[in-house]
């Protein structure tokens, strides 16, 4: 293995995103002849705007296809730009990938041209610029091998992450390596969290020769699943109780439904106060319909039969906001409620404009369930910050703030562990990426002691080659 100074070339991998912070993953995997990417997402939190706005240190042009791991914005959000630059190639992903893509990319051109409006920030793309990306997508089962480009291969593996989530396995022929070896290469997407009650377990690696691993929460296990509900149940006891309002920042895709799903229980056995709950996301409802559609790619982890409604993502009282109208009726309802809302990192959306009611009020609660990326208001609030901007203007939290990490979609330290001793041979090569720079450092250290291989933290736009 040498660095990307060598001039002649043959398998050459080069990490253009997901180095810089756990956001706007992005893979160059090259043969002489060909370029493939791996995710094309947009950067979030800490220089958000500024990494987003670079230009691709690539032609576009010249990318043979892409591989999309899943539609988190973080990992799909800038497709619609590399479109607009000239890529006409083929993007692979799983059916529903494809289905919440669009949605996703739709949703964040509404944002944009949302946010222009506001604070003049700039508009990165437009719907037709989504649309092109649409067209482009070609849909893989899992488990159905595919040549991509001559010499190389690829499967998709269920990742347990969201709807539709893939860990990405790249088969490389020996003829495009320097040493006339083949070369087994996964791609890890983001991997999901243990005995998620709506999706299957994360498959195994089975083998690899190089891992490209994601490390967002590589240095801490988070809570017992089971605890999940208790802390849920008790903050709705405590904020509903006390006639405040409870506002739960949820990514649209996956943490979402996970809450509906848990809500639904909880409604079903009575533990739980009487009070209406608001879904105030046209993404997070759009998303679920989404869910529905695809449900053969569900494991549940009770008899729908169950439930009374026979549906495990509504209830009686639940209320869904699709316009912008029916969320502002929301306001006319002073008694205690829920509403859930995106951003999940209250970095935008109508999370905000529900937040700037009622974070002064002592009586209510903010309730975090997913990765706040640093720099983001939500990473701010977990923090325990006093006093935080809202579209510029000054607030106090006053509200009562919680969290918890056993509704995250992604896999602890010990989960990402168990996944990559999945292989039956150790590891030659382990990339941490998708992660804060400390906690990649933690995590190397971590592994260290678990795995004998070896583990590196690229850098952004390092290359590697065989």
């Amino acid at each position: 293995m040498c660095n990307h100074l060598v001039l002649y070339t043959y398998m050459k991998l080069t990490f253009c995103g997901g180095v810089r912070g756990v956001t706007g993953s992005c893979y160059l995997l090259e043969t002489k002849a060909h370029k493939i990417l791996i995710d094309c997402g947009m950067f979030q939190g800490d220089h958000a705007l500024e990494y987003s706005q670079e230009p691709f240190d690539f032609d576009p042009k010249k990318i043979d296809a892409v591989i999309l791991t899943h539609a988190h914005y973080d990992h799909c959000g800038r497709l619609p730009m590399l479109s607009k630059q000239g890529f006409t190639g083929l993007i692979f992903c799983t059916p529903p990938t494809k289905s919440l893509t669009s949605i996703v990319l739709q949703d964040a051109q509404h944002l944009m041209a949302d946010n222009n409006h506001r604070m003049d920030t700039p508009i990165l793309f437009d719907m037709a610029d989504v649309k092109n990306v649409d067209d482009l997508i070609n849909t893989m089962n899992y488990h159905t091998q595919f040549e991509i480009i001559p010499g190389v291969n690829v499967m998709l593996h269920d990742a347990g992450h969201i709807l539709g989530s893939a860990f990405v396995v790249v088969d490389i022929d020996a003829k495009h390596t320097a040493d006339s070896k083949a070369r087994r290469i996964v791609f890890s997407g983001d991997i999901g969290n243990d005995k998620v009650p709506i999706l299957p377990q994360t498959e195994s690696i089975s083998n690899a020769d190089i891992v490209i691993c994601e490390s967002t929460y590589g240095d801490r296990e988070h809570e017992p699943v089971d605890t999940r509900m208790t802390k849920l149940r008790d903050m709705i006891k405590d904020v509903v109780g006390d006639n405040g309002t409870l506002l739960i920042p949820a990514f649209s895709i996956e943490r979402t439904q996970e809450l509906l799903y848990e809500l639904d229980r909880m409604i079903d056995d009575k533990a739980i106060p009487n009070c209406p709950i608001y879904l105030d996301s046209p993404l997070s409802i759009k998303a679920t319909e989404i869910y529905r559609e695809f449900s053969q790619y569900l494991r549940f982890d009770r008899d729908i039969f169950t439930s009374p409604d026979r549906d495990f993502f509504s209830f009686p009282n639940l209320h869904v906001t699709l316009t912008v109208d029916a969320s502002k009726s929301i306001n006319e309802d002073s008694g205690p409620k829920i509403i859930v809302a995106g951003a999940g990192m209250i970095n935008g959306g109508r999370i905000l404009h529900h937040l700037k009611r009622y974070i002064e009020d002592s009586r209510s609660g903010i309730l975090i369930i997913g990765y706040q990326a640093e720099g983001t208001l939500g990473r701010k609030i977990f923090d325990g910050q006093k006093k935080v901007h809202i579209y510029h203007d000054p607030f106090e939290v006053r509200a009562k703030v919680s969290a918890i990490g056993a509704f995250s979609a992604h896999g602890d330290r010990k989960k990402l562990k168990q996944w990559l001793a999945t292989c039956s041979e150790p590891i030659g090569q382990i990339f941490l990426v998708h992660g804060d720079t400390d906690v990649k450092e933690n995590f190397k250290i971590y592994l260290g002691k678990e795995l004998a291989t070896n583990i590196e933290i690229p850098k952004y736009w390092q290359s590697f080659e065989w």
